[in-house]
């Protein structure tokens, strides 16, 4: 016979705080689809990272009570603060993708959070993430120190170099040519990957023209939603840059199917795939896209520049200018469009994105250098979008102004990212055993 944990005041408390800040960052999607969110709740309880990864909302509210308003804090000023951000930037936020020169590069990924706000924000998400994997390695508090001060001493590295005269350009990314271990791993993974895979797990040959196969999570259009979605695909076109428009046929629309967000980012949200002509006639050349719709990130609950809320137009056109900013040569099928008064991310479902997977790295020594390499990465994502992306919120030079701020603390940038590590990742552990407490007894459900 099991014995139910005690529940203490500060627990119920913390409770409480954590309902109200789902309610208002999921309160409509739960209700309009809370099938989905019990999936997505399961995947959170699962353990204390997967909590975490669902959880940005609660992060960044508690970021928020840290601080005075504004973007006080250290390091933080009126440009450090004001920084094109992933906005979710996670020890699994890191993965392959093929860039729009054909080459396949590792570096981060998934943009749906992104946006402008304080650089440290990024690295504290990050440290923390990485305290809870250590915790689920049975690190010891000193290895998560060390671990936490290699990404600190390498994003500080790669940020100066940047600052003081290396260009963008000029740092290597993260290729089959220029990666090592773990990041070298996942891209030879993705190099044995192929679009004809995709397609044969997707869809099928129906009267010599491909189609999407049934079943699989797919969910078939009546014709009055097929027709929305085309006519929102019409005006997807007119956001991709003149280099995507090569061929004309690439973007004859196929076939058109729903399909149901369930992951731990995308529960409750429409979405559907497209299954598009592509660069030939050859049916192995076929490309499959999705449009979804995109989300309110996080973090700009508690940004209160004006400015930077009315440059976008919707969520849609927030995802992919964020990472046309922050990601050097983005797919090329990325952009945005309108469906039912919502905005909509647009990307190519591709054949080639393998996530880091940090089930089979134990050994302290390689963990460590794959963390100094997504540190490094972070930087020069940080660097990327300023006033040389072409965007004009921010309209300075990211590293120098970062560089600057951490240069006049060098030993307290460290200490900053370690403490918080430490003190985030244990209220991130209680937070899930709270969490469970809730979803069991039938308080997260509508």
């Amino acid at each position: 016979m099991s014995v139910p944990r005690p529940v203490e005041a500060a627990d119920e408390q913390r409770g409480e705080e954590i309902l109200a800040v789902f309610d208002t960052a999921f309160g409509a999607l739960l209700a309009a689809d809370p099938a989905a969110f019990r999936v997505k709740f399961r995947k959170m309880a699962a353990s204390a990272f997967a909590f975490y990864r669902g959880t940005a909302s609660l992060f960044y509210s508690d970021l928020e009570r840290e601080r005075s308003g504004g973007t006080t804090g250290p390091f933080l000023d009126e440009r450090t603060g004001r920084v094109w951000i992933h906005g979710d930037l996670h020890a699994e936020n890191f993965g392959t993708y093929m860039d729009a020169n054909g080459r396949l590069i590792f570096n981060v990924n998934d943009f749906d959070e992104a946006y402008i706000g304080p650089f440290t924000w990024d690295l504290k998400r990050f440290a923390a993430s990485l305290a809870l994997i250590g915790y689920t390695k049975a690190l010891s508090d000193a290895q998560i120190t060390e671990l936490v001060e290699i990404y600190a001493g390498a994003y500080r590295e790669r940020i100066h170099a940047l600052a003081t005269g290396a260009k963008n350009d000029e740092v290597p990314p993260f290729t089959l040519d220029t990666a090592q271990g773990p990041l070298l791993g996942a891209l030879r993974s993705a190099r044995s990957l192929t679009r004809f895979g995709l397609l044969d797990s997707m869809t099928e040959i129906r009267e010599y023209e491909r189609r999407f196969a049934p079943g699989g999570g797919s969910i078939e259009l009546d014709a009055a939603t097929r027709y929305k979605i085309l006519a929102a695909f019409d005006g997807y076109l007119e956001t991709l840059p003149e280099s995507s428009l090569t061929r004309p046929d690439s973007y004859r629309v196929k076939d058109v199917v729903g399909r149901r967000g369930v992951g731990i980012g995308s529960a409750g949200l429409p979405s559907y795939n497209i299954l598009l002509e592509g660069n030939s006639d050859a049916l192995e050349n076929d490309v499959v896209i999705y449009m979804k719709q995109a989300q309110t990130p996080a973090v700009s609950r508690h940004i209160t520049d004006r400015t930077v809320r009315e440059y976008f137009q919707h969520e849609g056109h927030r995802t992919v200018i964020s990472q046309r900013a922050l990601q050097a040569h983005a797919d090329p099928w990325l952009g945005w469009t309108e469906l039912d008064g919502a905005g909509q991310l647009v990307a190519e479902v591709s054949p080639y994105a393998v996530d880091l997977d940090w089930s089979d790295l134990d050994d302290l020594e390689e963990i460590a250098a794959v963390v100094a390499d997504l540190g490094r990465a972070t930087a020069t994502m940080h660097s990327a979008a300023d006033d040389e992306s072409g965007h004009s919120l921010v309209p300075f030079s990211t590293e120098r102004a970062i560089d600057a701020a951490i240069a006049a603390d060098e030993d307290g940038f460290g200490r900053l990212l370690v403490d918080f590590a430490h003190s985030y990742g244990a209220r991130a552990r209680a937070d899930h055993q709270i969490f469970v407490d809730l979803f069991r007894n039938g308080r997260l459900a509508p």
